[in-house]
């Protein structure tokens, strides 16, 4: 399928990027920044998409058991359509463009994400950046730089891990595109990854990344699990593939979580540090034979026995502390305030940048206003 790259006209696309030259600085921003705008430039307008598979599939004989590439994307399309509608509209996100247009890519991933840790501890190692502050991790668009970085960590002595990541939200500076391997996600998991970046593009608070994930996570999955719900009723079979991935996933992130505590503890003590580091290689060992010899007893399918083959370290580990430490918090906040989705996100909208978001949260949803909404 051949589509017709537009190109940007020339004064918009140095405007952004004097924007981006004035905004920030260092080769490492510039080159990913105009990445970023080279990838932007081709993205297409949805409708270009359904017109370029339509003529493809108008020279391609389909037999009656297949789904044409016009049917695939119309689908596609429809879909992506139906749950950024449902985001703004039902659930009060912020107004915007994002998601409205394609970009063609040759891999399953959008950018490879760098973290690190300390080994003996759970400290992330954190880079700053002008507007978001700082955040325990870096993106690269080529996997090759995310790997130069990683071996640079490496030489300090940190735990190290790299990840791929499908999506970003740029925060409002630009229109976030569709990549074409979404065409391939299940109607949850679009609508999880679009209502957690359009939560980003709505509440964002500098300096507090922990808090911003935690929020985007919660919301971007009981934003999915609604949309689920009210678009093909709970009976269906895509709501119980969703509760099934969902019991999988709460099952991993609580025996991940299991196994941070016994590390923490031992980082805690007053032991050298080499025998933490000892006991630390000794406790993740028997959690991996304790995660194979369990497995079936706690998951519904295979998507996890990769965890006994990984080469878990704190880097890793702190990835599930930066996104899910608060997830019983905001459940049980949501809960208190009526399981009101959109009310909950009105409540995250007046936070300010100063003080702690938690508590605000709180009151705000705590507040004359918000409790007169609630019922």
């Amino acid at each position: 399928m051949k589509i017709i790259i537009p190109l940007l006209p020339v004064f918009a696309a140095l405007g952004i990027i004097l924007v981006a030259l004035i905004l920030f600085s260092g080769c490492y921003t510039l080159n990913q920044g105009f990445t970023m705008l080279s990838y932007l430039n081709r993205a297409v307008p949805l409708d270009d998409l359904l017109i370029a598979a339509q003529e493809s599939s108008s020279e391609e004989s389909v037999d009656s058991e297949n789904v044409s590439e016009y049917e695939k994307n119309l689908m596609f399309v429809e879909r992506i359509r139906d749950i950024r509608r449902f985001a703004m509209e039902e659930l009060g996100l912020k107004e915007s463009a994002n998601y409205t247009k394609y970009v063609e890519l040759d891999r399953s991933y959008l950018a490879a994400v760098v973290s690190a840790s300390a080994k003996d501890a759970f400290i992330r190692y954190e880079w700053w950046f002008p507007v978001v502050g700082k955040v325990p991790y870096k993106g690269f668009f080529m996997p090759d730089d995310a790997r130069k970085e990683a071996d640079k960590l490496k030489k300090k002595d940190l735990d190290v891990w790299i990840r791929s990541v499908d999506a970003f939200s740029t925060l409002g500076w630009f229109q976030d595109p569709l990549y074409s391997f979404m065409r391939e996600y299940t109607a949850a998991q679009l609508a999880d990854l679009i209502i957690h970046e359009l939560l980003h593009a709505t509440v964002f608070l500098k300096g507090q990344v922990q808090f911003n994930e935690e929020l985007a996570e919660f919301v971007g999955s009981e934003g999915a699990r609604l949309y689920i719900e009210k678009t093909y009723g709970i009976e269906s079979q895509e709501y119980r593939q969703m509760q099934n991935v969902e019991a999988d996933s709460s099952a991993y992130i609580t025996f991940i979580q299991d196994l941070i505590e016994r590390l923490n503890s031992v980082y805690k003590s007053d032991i050298s540090r080499e025998e933490k580091l000892l006991q630390k290689e000794a406790i993740i060992k028997a959690s991996q034979e304790q995660f194979i010899a369990e497995y079936e007893s706690r998951f519904l399918s295979d998507n996890y026995r990769g965890f006994s083959r990984l080469p878990i370290n704190n880097a890793y580990l702190e990835l599930f502390r930066l996104y899910y430490d608060g997830k019983a918090y905001y459940k049980e906040l949501y809960e208190k305030y009526g399981s009101n989705l959109p009310l909950f996100i009105s409540a995250a909208k007046t936070l300010k940048n100063k003080g702690d978001p938690k508590r605000q949260l709180e009151d705000a949803l705590n507040s004359k206003a918000f409790s007169e909404l609630q019922y």
